[in-house]
């Protein structure tokens, strides 16, 4: 027998991709419940607002990601707590890729989502990551001070901010870049491929 989507998740799943491709503030609750097959009634019964359906939409990734992210960090201090900057950005990469398992193009979703939230200041979001998550977000930001001890605030807050916009850049535009790859070097390129082509020139950038 075929699963079926439930309301809510079908609610989640076009409200992401519209998110992720036209953001937040130029996503309409009509396009998401069209896309949806939906009635209004059912997303204000499911998530009460607009604000609340972008906040459950991200936290379906963050709530994954953090947990798998932190994991990872904790097994790599366990294991060398001198590590390089270039081991800590491998610790991203499997809970990055694993967000495919919530959607197809979950970890290009969740990246141009990150940075629809800057694009389109999405003031509540940033509220509602930073109260649920604040605390690993801050370990998350003291495991890159370690690598560079003596960066300033300023200055670990502008390399992570160039890191994210990076990657949001590199990610949300995967496909023109594997075909760009395939036509002009032969190369067939897939988003795992595409992370492991990022993640070092990330390393040499926060630490340079």
């Amino acid at each position: 027998m075929t699963n079926k989507r439930s309301t809510k998740d079908k609610i989640l799943d076009a409200a992401e991709q519209l998110f992720a491709l036209t953001g937040f503030a130029e996503t309409s609750m009509r396009q998401i419940t069209s896309k949806a097959n939906v009635n209004l009634a059912s997303v204000n019964y499911h998530f009460g607002s607009k604000k609340d359906l972008i906040q459950a939409v991200m936290d379906r990734y963050l709530s994954q990601f953090i947990p798998q992210l932190l994991n990872e960090l904790n097994q790599l201090n366990d294991k060398q707590p001198d590590y390089s900057i270039t081991q800590l950005f491998s610790c991203f990469k499997k809970p990055l890729l694993d967000l495919e398992n919530i959607s197809k193009h979950g970890s290009v979703f969740f990246l141009q989502m990150l940075g629809r939230g800057y694009v389109d200041y999405q003031g509540h979001l940033r509220v509602f990551i930073t109260d649920k998550y604040g605390s690993a977000l801050t370990h998350i930001q003291q495991s890159f001070h370690k690598t560079k001890p003596e960066l300033t605030p300023a200055d670990l807050f502008w390399r992570l901010h160039f890191i994210l916009g990076t990657s949001v850049f590199t990610l949300a535009a995967s496909q023109a870049l594997s075909d760009i790859s395939s036509k002009d070097f032969h190369q067939q390129m897939n988003t795992e491929q595409i992370v492991d082509e990022l993640l070092p020139f990330l390393a040499a950038g926060f630490i340079n």
